[in-house]
Order: structure tokens, then C-alpha cells, then sequence
């Protein structure tokens, strides 16, 4: 069953300046989405920053999306971990906070086998009822799932119904593709990415852009699923060049940069990741103008 089909947000967890979570500002940011017609909440992803993040926060993070969303759309909560037993551990947590769906990540440093990212995901998915999402993301991992071990999962784990595919290789994606057919939702992890992805029949994204222009990106996958595929790829390619200066330096400090420009008081992000070089700000700044977003 899918979570979703359309634009979940890969949301931003906003900090004081103290660093501490701005739990006022989150419930705002997450009325905003659904304002804004964004048909998922994606929470404590990696732009969420959850690896900085005690358990505790990110329990109360999450809990905190669940009661503002108050079922209008779904929140699927980021839980995964490079280690088996505590993804687990954390799971069991998560499992009665009301949410739709978990986001659970390929384990990063341990360079997992392929036969050990199956049985990672076969033993977790049997500690929770929730829908449950892969996240591919190779470039943060170290760790690049094949397509045949995602259809060996899906073949051994009802409850896994999706995977969030950010390897940013399109011939992995129409091979998983063929694989799966249409036992998984695949959805696009590179905002640049959304329309490659659901032409070869992806269900929608997971997106950063979102932070920043939710109706718009929910917009280009609509289009995409009602066939629209025309009017889909000329949006996307007008926000390439934002897309761009949202990865010159790594997710998710331009986007908070870019979030703080325009009024929303995200707050910093937690080191090791340190702010934007100004350099990058004026880039930035720059390129969300130029697609009609006001920045102070």
C-alpha cells in the first residue's frame, strides 16, 4: 500500500540559537506544507539533521509533527541507523507516536553486503506494522542497494513499500524499475530528478526544494501523475539552477540558509556542519530570485 504519491518534504528540524529544537517554529513549518497542498511529511530525514540529534529530541520532534498534522496528510519518521538492533530499539519507540510510515536508511560506515542489507531490512521490518521506506542515498552512505536486493526485499517484506532512490543513476532507477513493478512506490530522492523518476513510473518525491516552494513542487508531481508531462518538465527545469545552489554545500545547510532569507527563522544548523560561506549565500540568494522567491 503506498504511503503517498506525489510531494513529500524532506522537512528541516529549526533550532534557536542555542541550537536547541524551536518546537513553535516546526508546527508552524509543517501548517505551511500542508497550507501549500505537500501530500507527505517526511521528519527526521536527513535534512532534519537527526544524526546531531538525541534520541529524546527526535522522539519529541516527531511526536510533535504528528499532533500538528493531526492526520491531513502522512508523516513518515526517519529512524534508520548504521546498526540492526538499534534501529529496532528505535522503532519499537516510534511505532505508537501515530505515525503513517518509517524512512529507515541503508546502514552508513559499515558498507553493508548485499545480503546484509536484506537481512537488515527483512529483520527490522518485522518489529513494526508501518509501511516502511528504503533510503538510497550511496553518496552519504558509502553503501549503493541494487536494484535485485530491493526486489528481494519487497519479495520477503510485505510491509516494505517504497524506497526513496537518491543514487542519482537513472539506469538503476528504470532497472529497479522493471524489477519491481508495482509492489513498491519509488520515489525520487534529487529534486532535479522528479520527472526522470515518474516517467518510468515513479510515484513522486522526496524533496528539499519543498522547504521552499511546497505548492510548486506539488504541483510538478501532479502533472506527472495526471500525464501532464510537458508542462511537468518545463517546471522542473526552471528551478535547476536553485536546485544547484541548494547542494553547493552539504544538505541541509543552504536550504536553512535559504529558509532564514526568507523570513522563516530555521535557525543554524549543528556541527559538524557549520553556515553557509557567503560566497554560496549570494549564489543562492541570487537564484531564489530569480524564480520569484523574496529573500530579507
Amino acid at each position: 500500500m503506498s504511503v503517498f504519491r506525489g510531494s513529500g518534504v524532506a522537512l528541516v528540524t529549526p533550532f534557536h540559537e542555542d541550537k536547541s529544537v524551536n518546537f513553535e517554529m516546526l508546527e508552524y513549518l509543517v501548517e505551511r506544507q500542508i497550507t501549500n497542498e505537500t501530500d507527505a511529511i517526511v521528519v527526521c530525514g536527513t535534512t532534519g539533521e537527526p544524526a546531531t540529534m538525541s534520541e529524546k529530541e527526535r522522539l519529541a520532534v516527531i511526536k510533535t509533527v504528528v499532533a500538528k498534522t493531526s492526520h491531513r496528510i502522512p508523516v513518515i519518521a526517519g529512524v534508520g541507523c548504521n546498526a540492526t538492533e538499534r534501529t529496532i530499539s528505535f522503532v519499537e519507540k516510534v511505532n505508537d507516536l501515530g505515525v503513517d510510515g518509517m524512512l529507515i536508511v541503508t546502514p552508513y560506515y559499515n558498507k553493508a553486503t548485499q545480503n546484509g542489507l536484506h537481512e537488515h531490512y527483512r529483520q527490522i521490518a518485522g518489529y513494526t506494522p508501518k509501511p516502511i521506506i528504503i533510503y538510497n542515498v550511496p553518496s552519504r552512505t558509502g553503501c549503493n542497494m541494487l536494484p535485485e536486493t530491493v526486489a528481494r526485499i519487497a519479495d520477503s517484506c510485505p510491509n516494505v513499500t517504497g524506497i526513496k532512490e537518491a543514487s542519482g543513476n537513472i539506469s538503476q532507477v528504470a532497472k529497479l524499475a522493471s524489477l519491481v513493478g508495482d509492489r513498491l512506490d519509488i520515489y525520487s530522492g534529487n529534486d532535479d530528478q522528479i520527472v526522470p523518476v515518474m516517467s518510468l513510473g515513479g510515484s513522486g518525491v522526496i524533496s528539499v526544494l519543498a522547504n521552499l516552494l511546497p505548492k510548486n513542487i506539488h504541483d510538478i508531481t501532479k502533472r506527472m501523475l495526471n500525464g501532464d508531462y510537458i508542462t511537468a518538465k518545463d517546471a522542473q527545469l526552471s528551478y535547476e539552477k536553485l536546485i544547484e545552489k541548494l547542494f553547493t554545500e552539504v544538505n541541509p545547510i543552504p536550504v536553512k540558509a535559504a529558509l532564514n532569507m526568507m523570513g522563516m527563522d530555521v535557525g543554524p544548523v549543528r556541527l559538524p556542519l557549520t553556515e553557509l560561506e557567503e560566497t554560496h549565500k549570494n549564489e543562492l540568494k541570487r537564484a531564489m530570485s530569480e524564480v520569484g522567491i523574496r529573500s530579507l
